[in-house]
């Protein structure tokens, strides 16, 4: 008798986002990619962001499971083979909470594994670099580039400075990178900006998504926002508002994960 094969299946994490435009951008197009990459594999979503998951459900009639409510949905469906396959920037707090609740659904499943982060090795941080000189390749001499991230508690936000770090060896002397609720502030991106001399800046998020954080925490006309902040420091600021997700080469980042996790390397059995 030949065994027939089980069912397998891609959980794609993110937090989610309210956003619809930017959702379509990032979100679904990484899910395509996804499904096209892994035609074997059923492809699911997941948001980590209960707030999110009830805002679409009220506002737009969608249901979006949670990463616990998607794994017992596919074990319930009877498939054997499941990859979690977050799409989180740095393994920081979200990225260890998604793979706790994973663990526990290890005896449910012939096989269940966990794909990395964006940022989760040399070759990540090298390819993302290159991603992002090739993005900002217009900068100016006495431009700068300012990427928002959103920062962790976790010692996972060093991944940050790390990146920064390689930006330099890779051309671009004048990338800033700063954190929403991490090291570096604002205000010390903002400093160091002063003391080179730049005049103009473009600010972009180092995010998935280009959600309500770019739209109004970075890219917002409050005096508090970035944009504000930097304009009131006598800089002028162009806004590059593009998650990373909507790049085909990121994208492409985590489909390597994701074969990575396939064949048992760089992820969480």
């Amino acid at each position: 008798m030949v065994e027939m094969a089980g069912k397998k299946a891609i959980v794609v994490v993110s937090f989610g986002t309210s956003v619809e435009a930017t959702r379509k951008r990032t979100i679904e197009a990484c899910e395509a990619a996804i499904r096209d990459a892994f035609p074997e594999y059923d492809a699911r979503r997941a948001f980590t962001s209960q707030t999110i998951i009830a805002i679409l459900k009220q506002r737009d009639n969608l249901n979006v499971d949670t990463p616990e409510q998607a794994l017992q949905r596919l074990h319930q469906e009877g498939y054997t083979d499941v990859i979690v396959q977050p799409l989180h920037i740095i393994a920081g707090l979200e990225f260890h909470d998604v793979a706790k609740t994973a663990k526990q659904f290890e005896s449910h499943f012939h096989s269940l594994r966990i794909g990395m982060p964006l940022l989760a090795t040399t070759d990540d941080y090298l390819s993302v670099a290159d991603v992002l000189k090739t993005q900002f390749s217009e900068i100016g001499e006495r431009d700068a580039v300012v990427l928002m991230g959103h920062g962790t508690a976790h010692p996972a936000n060093a991944a940050y400075l790390a990146l920064e770090r390689i930006l330099r060896t890779h051309g671009m002397e004048r990338a800033f990178i700063g954190t929403v609720e991490g090291y570096p502030e604002r205000d010390q991106v903002i400093a160091t900006l002063q003391t080179l001399g730049v005049t103009t800046v473009t600010l972009a998020p180092l995010m998935l998504v280009a959600g309500d954080h770019a739209i109004n925490d970075m890219a917002g006309d409050d005096n508090d926002s970035w944009k504000r902040q930097l304009q009131q420091a006598g800089f002028r600021v162009n806004i590059r508002m593009q998650g990373l997700g909507e790049l085909p080469a990121i994208q492409s980042i985590y489909i390597q994960h994701i074969r990575a996790a396939i064949a048992g390397k760089r992820g969480h059995d």
